[in-house]
């Protein structure tokens, strides 16, 4: 093989060699190997790999032709490359692998003092016909562990470090291994606690049956295959002083018939570990180390037929060890780190948005890669007194663990805001104050939009983002023109709000860029072809009937190709169905003594009117109570408004901006336990301050 050219598949084994003469060149005498002890085949671990080889039946060695001497006498002297003369081919002689990652090391001592396996890696005598061929010197181990260990560092997670390790060794360096790691794993700094507990992770092992073309023979077949769960232990517990543990303290590979791996190994593969053990040197259990402790343990394991490991197979397997501890050390530390950024990422998204009067709302949010799940894109949806709703979708600069942090900060503002009750043009100033206040390369995008289901009606601001997308009923889909504004960060500019219609049955898309620019279009390009998707999806369910919310936010992201991820994508669409005007009842009421009477007989009526009058007590008393607390200190007109929609719900305003409290009234108190009764009673409270005033608000499920 040439020793320079080199490739990576560790299922191909060194070419078969010719004989040699009597003699090395270096002096040693070839001798024939001793017969290798045997133990029974169901000792190795039964898992196989899958896309291995099928097995052909075996082949008988051939007889020495008449006249020439049996291996083990002496042949004609030969230089170390020359090659005998070939008179026809041999029918038995395995075709050659493929120049690959060398085969396995190994051999055992002979009687002169020497290694079989020495000179049979310059011999090639020795070895049984289509078996695989040692490691000829050192250079092979080299090239074995250099191609092992870019294998096992091509893993980025545990399970692709751990193959790596098993697929790189088996069958080049052992016929099979066993995986065992820690668990819990530490992280970092971390002190584990509790005893240490390991557990099998992974095993790999050469077929029971492999292809003689492909430089193999048939393995011994046990009598009765034994299952690798009955005579292996998945999970041992590390006894504090015992052998396991002196060994893992060691941190360097041992032999199976060391004295320190004698009663280490039935600790870690169980009481009948004797039997799946091979005797002699076939066996190598080497601990995995991370940068601070040790992390587990790999073990492994050569056929009794096979050579033994050499001595300098531990330097082999101490370097495995230690690439694939390394490895799952900082798999661990990137599993940890990706876990912190999606919990982060998905705490400062809303788990579900609110339900709120006549709107329904669906969204969507995909991350630019699932390798780092963190993003500034964020949506929201915010209840507004009035049974209004205010529609928020932004998008940081950036894609990062801190554009993530700014988009959380932004996010938290706008609630804040909108429970102010601001104009959108006012929200997006003070989050543009915000922003510089955060730093001066902090620039985001925002769309602020507040739908009103009473007056069907839609108040939208923007700060620099793409414009929505209104569908309508009969499936006309129309980019809204709103004024597009700077974006939020860059101080010193006004926004301006535009309010337009929102009837019944429309459909109102907000988005980030992410879902319509990309490397392969430009955003108007990308608008458009939102517009045209939405038309020809609401062409699917007809004139009369408005596509499925959920669906249609498939079918959105459908669109997008396999090369338009290049951002994070939010999607929040909102569907109005708005409250008839039959269904609202709405009155002034003067702040004089007699408005709770009034107040109680008009809600009487609409109650009436609506075939509720089984909440007619409930209702007139609770109105009572708040109308009389908001005619008590109000210097204005108060407004009563009845919405029925799945529940009905009573508002009272005025313009005290003082806002009520619960409070347990005392028995000598006259008043405080009006809302104590609305505690109670309603299913829904609460008390929203305006603008210019404040609003209290309760809600009944109709009967």
């Amino acid at each position: 093989m040439d020793s320079t050219r080199v490739t990576e598949h560790p299922t191909s084994h060194e070419r078969p060699q010719s004989g040699a003469g009597p003699t090395d060149p270096r002096g040693a005498l070839l001798r024939t190997q001793e017969p290798l002890r045997t133990a029974p085949a169901a000792a190795l671990p039964a898992q196989a790999r899958m896309g291995d080889a099928q097995a052909e039946p075996d082949t008988a060695a051939p007889c020495p032709k008449s006249g020439q001497a049996p291996s083990e006498h002496a042949q004609p002297a030969l230089s170390e490359h020359s090659q005998p003369a070939a008179t026809e081919p041999d029918p038995h002689r395995p075709r050659p692998a493929p120049e690959t990652i060398p085969a396995q090391p190994g051999g055992e001592p002979d009687r002169s003092g020497g290694t079989v396996g020495s000179l049979e890696r310059r011999s090639g005598q020795g070895v049984a016909p289509g078996a695989p061929m040692p490691m000829r010197r050192d250079g092979d181990r080299l090239r074995f562990v250099g191609a092992a260990t870019r294998r096992i560092a091509r893993g980025i997670d545990l399970d692709e470090i751990v193959m790596g390790l098993c697929r790189a060794t088996v069958p080049t360096f052992s016929d099979a291994i066993l995986v065992y790691l820690r668990e819990p794993l530490p992280v970092g700094d971390e002190r584990p606690t509790g005893p240490m507990v390991l557990r099998l992770r992974r095993t790999d092992r050469i077929p029971e049956e492999r292809d003689t073309e492909g430089g193999f023979m048939p393995a011994l077949q046990p009598e009765q295959p034994v299952d690798l769960a009955v005579v292996t232990a998945e999970q041992c517990e590390v006894r504090p002083g015992g052998a396991l543990a002196e060994v893992l303290r060691g941190v360097r590979p041992v032999f199976a018939d060391a004295p320190a791996a004698h009663d280490a190994l039935p600790e870690l593969l169980g009481p009948d570990a004797e039997l799946t053990v091979p005797t002699g040197q076939r066996a190598i259990l080497a601990p995995l180390r991370g940068r601070r402790r040790v992390i587990g343990a790999a073990v492994f394991l050569r056929r009794p037929e096979r050579m033994a490991f050499e001595q300098d197979d531990l330097l082999v397997a101490a370097q495995l060890a230690t690439h694939s501890a390394l490895g799952i050390d900082k798999a661990v530390l990137y599993g940890r780190e990706a876990y912190i950024a999606d919990e982060l990422q998905r705490t400062m998204l809303p788990e579900a948005l609110p339900k709120c009067t006549g709107v329904r709302l669906a969204h969507r949010y995909l991350p630019a890669a699932e390798t780092a799940r963190v993003g500034g894109d964020w949506y929201d949806a915010i209840p507004l007194p009035g049974s209004r709703v205010a529609l928020v979708v932004g998008d940081v600069m950036g894609h990062s663990m801190t554009s993530a942090a700014i988009m959380g900060q932004l996010r938290t503002t706008a609630q804040t805001l909108a429970g102010l009750d601001l104009p959108p043009q006012e929200v997006l100033h003070h989050l543009d104050e915000q922003a510089q206040r955060l730093g001066t390369d902090r620039m985001a995008t925002c769309l602020y939009a507040v739908y009103d289901p009473v007056s069907h009606r839609i108040t939208i601001a923007n700060a620099g983002h793409p414009p929505p997308v209104l569908l309508h009923l009969g499936g006309r889909a129309e980019v809204l023109r709103v004024p597009p504004g700077a974006p939020i960060g860059v101080g010193g500019v006004d926004f301006e709000a535009v309010e337009l219609d929102a009837p019944a049955g429309g459909t109102l898309l907000l988005y980030t860029d992410g879902l319509v620019e990309s490397r392969l279009r430009d955003v108007w390009t990308g608008i458009e072809q939102l517009r045209e998707k939405l038309a020809a999806t609401a062409q699917l369910t007809g004139p009369d009937h408005p596509p499925p919310l959920e669906a249609l936010c498939d079918e959105v992201l459908d669109m997008l190709g396999p090369g338009d991820r290049d951002d994070d994508i939010a999607l929040l669409a909102a569907r109005f169905d708005g409250i008839a005007p039959s269904d609202v009842a709405y009155w002034f009421l003067e702040p004089e003594e007699m408005a709770p009477g009034r107040a109680r007989r008009l809600a009487r009526h609409a109650l009436s009117r609506w075939g509720l009058e089984e909440l007619t007590d409930s209702v007139e008393l609770l109105i009572s109570e708040v109308v009389t607390n908001a005619v008590r200190y109000a210097t204005r007109p108060v407004t009563l408004r009845l919405l029925r929609t799945d529940v009905l719900r009573c508002e009272v305003t005025d313009d005290v901006p003082q806002l009520p409290r619960l409070r347990q009234a005392r028995a000598t108190d006259e008043g405080g336990r009006g809302l104590y009764l609305v505690n109670r009673l309603a299913k829904r409270w609460g008390a929203t301050r305006l603008s210019a005033g404040k609003v209290v608000w309760f809600e009944l499920n109709q009967a």
